[in-house]
C-alpha cells in the first residue's frame, strides 16, 4: 500500500483538531470545566490522548480555542444570514445579539469560559480568537468607526461584560436589559438584529434547535482527494494512525 500523500495527512490532522474542539464545547457545556478531563475530550473526539497535547498546550487553551471557534461561527452565521445586508447598524445589532445569544443558549459553557479568562493564563491568543477579533473589528469599521483598532477592544469589553453580567450566579442581569444598553450606546433601533420578544413561530423553534447543535461550526468532514482513500480520519486496516505527529 502506497503511503498517504502530504495533503491527506494534513487533512486528517485538521479533522482531528476539529473533533477535539467540538468535543470540548460539548463536554464543558454538559458538565462544566472542572468535571471535564482531557481524557474525556479525547474519548468523545475518538482521538488518542496524546494528540490533545500535540495540538494544545493544555485544557485551558483547548477550551478557550473551542469557545472562540463557537463564537466566531455564531457571529459569522448571524452576519451572513438572509436577508443579507451591508448596513453597518444592522450588522452591529446582529453581532450583539449573536454574542448575547451564546450566554442564553450555552450558559454553563460561557460561564466557565469567562472564568477561565480570569485565570493566570489569561486570554489565549489562538487562530480561533484571531478570526473572531477580525470579524468584530470589521463590524466596528462598518458601523462607522474611524479608529477600529481603538473601538474594537471597547466593543469586545462591553460584550464580555454583558455576558458576564448575565451569568453571575444569584444576581444575573436580564439579557434584554443588557441588550437595550448596548443598542443605546451604538445608536441601534430595538427592532434591528433579532429582538428577544419577536414572534418567530416555527422559525423560532428551528432556530432554538439549531443553537443547540453546534456541529456545523466544526469541520470534521471534507472532500477526499481523488485516489486518496480515507474515511473521516478513522483508521483503515494496516494503516498507521491518521493523526499521529510526523
Amino acid at each position: 500500500m502506497s503511503p498517504r500523500s502530504a495533503s491527506v495527512n494534513e487533512e486528517l490532522r485538521r479533522r482531528s483538531r476539529e473533533r477535539l474542539l467540538h468535543a470540548a464545547v460539548e463536554l464543558v457545556g454538559e458538565r462544566g470545566y472542572d468535571a471535564t478531563t482531557l481524557a474525556d475530550i479525547a474519548d468523545r473526539a475518538g482521538s488518542a490522548r496524546g494528540l490533545v497535547s500535540y495540538y494544545f498546550p493544555g485544557k485551558r487553551q483547548l477550551v478557550q480555542s473551542a469557545v472562540h471557534r463557537l463564537m466566531h461561527g455564531t457571529l459569522a452565521e448571524a452576519l451572513e444570514r438572509e436577508p443579507r445586508t451591508e448596513d453597518g447598524h444592522e450588522r452591529m445589532a446582529r453581532a450583539i445579539d449573536a454574542i448575547l445569544g451564546l450566554a442564553r443558549d450555552h450558559p454553563l459553557l460561557m460561564r466557565h469560559h469567562m472564568a477561565g479568562i480570569l485565570q493566570g493564563e489569561g486570554f489565549v491568543q489562538c487562530p480561533e480568537q484571531r478570526r473572531l477579533a477580525e470579524l468584530l473589528r470589521e463590524t466596528v469599521a462598518r458601523h462607522g468607526s474611524t479608529d477600529a483598532d481603538t473601538d474594537y477592544p471597547m466593543l469586545r469589553a462591553l460584550l464580555m461584560g454583558a455576558v458576564f453580567a448575565s451569568l453571575v450566579p444569584g444576581v444575573p442581569m436580564q439579557l434584554p436589559v443588557l441588550r437595550a444598553e448596548l443598542f443605546r450606546r451604538y445608536g441601534l433601533d430595538w427592532e434591528q438584529g433579532t429582538p428577544p420578544d419577536h414572534e418567530g413561530g416555527a422559525d423560532e423553534v428551528r432556530d432554538s434547535a439549531c443553537a443547540a447543535d453546534v456541529s456545523r461550526f466544526f469541520g470534521t468532514t471534507g472532500h477526499t482527494p481523488p485516489g486518496e482513500g480515507f474515511d473521516d480520519g478513522r483508521r483503515r486496516a494496516r494503516t498507521p494512525g491518521p493523526d499521529q505527529p510526523k
